[in-house]
């Protein structure tokens, strides 16, 4: 049965006007939402929930240097790595991984006991590298400006010898 609704015309803008905003509404939030999962594609999080993706890190050379609170060579090494990730943010990104693989509030804790500056993977990136966990520390894995594993280093750097693992 087809029934017929008869309407003046002015009460007809009316339903057409606000039919047209909310399809424009939706439209614009569909298309919102489709920009912000795109935009939100990380590949890992620091330990302060900063998103990184490695395709972005590509152009510059990642130090990703495993650390922990009780390894004396790895507290003498980090003030370097603070000062090379400062000086040299423009070529170079440092990575800290807690070889303890605490989580949350602890390791933000010791994060601050260690005087950390540079981001924390907020859990251990191993798989999402392509490396192996290291059975000694500190180590640091250096990947070129294509992402490409270049050296691994074990045992205390300094800011030279790590700029000199770099073209």
């Amino acid at each position: 049965m087809v029934r017929c609704v008869v309407m003046d015309l002015s009460k007809m803008r009316t339903v057409v006007a606000e039919f047209s905003q909310s399809l424009s509404r939706c439209v614009v939030g569909f298309g919102l939402v489709i920009f912000l999962s795109a935009c939100a594609k990380a590949d890992f999080v620091d330990a302060d929930g900063n998103g990184y993706s490695l395709a972005n890190l590509h152009g510059k050379y990642v130090f990703v240097n495993y650390w922990a609170t009780w390894c004396a060579p790895c507290i003498k090494e980090i003030p370097e790595l603070n000062k090379l990730n400062k000086e040299h943010a423009d070529d170079l990104i440092i990575l800290g991984v807690d070889f303890d693989q605490v989580e949350g509030e602890e390791l933000k804790k010791e994060i601050a006991k260690m005087n950390i500056t540079f981001p924390v993977f907020a859990i251990e990136p191993s798989k999402l590298l392509g490396v192996k966990i290291p059975q000694v520390l500190p180590t640091t894995y250096v990947f070129d400006r294509e992402g490409k594993l270049k050296a691994t280093l074990v045992g205390p750097q300094t800011e030279a010898s790590l700029l000199a693992r770099i073209d």
